[in-house]
């Protein structure tokens, strides 16, 4: 491996941890709610708004982001560039149902 194949697998190697932790903490409702129904909602809104299903839905994102990742780290050290493949269709994925389950999180809002 070269040295900017090992930088880039450390970075990547980070990242995903990085991702990983995130989704855990999201996943057990800690720390700062990473999702736009969150952030842009007023103060008002957010004291009585349910945020457990932000908070899951931000942790499913972040689990997926991180496996994206640990493909994209395996293409590199592996020279595997197929695994880019999977990488790209795992980001695709997630794009996908973070605006299916943002509808589906707005509707059961609205009920």
């Amino acid at each position: 491996m070269t040295g900017i194949e090992i930088g880039l697998s450390v970075f990547l190697a980070l990242l995903a941890v990085v991702f990983f932790v995130m989704s855990f903490l999201q996943f057990a409702n800690k720390g700062y709610c990473f999702n736009n129904a969150y952030i842009y909602a007023s103060k008002e809104e957010r004291e009585t708004m349910d945020k457990k299903p932000y908070y899951k839905q931000s942790g499913i994102v972040f689990l997926l982001l991180g496996a994206a990742d640990l493909f994209t780290l395996a293409a590199v050290i592996f020279h595997a560039m197929k695994l880019i493949g999977i990488s790209s269709g795992i980001v695709a994925a997630t794009v996908v149902y973070a605006i299916i389950s943002s509808a589906k999180i707005n509707k059961d809002d609205h009920k």
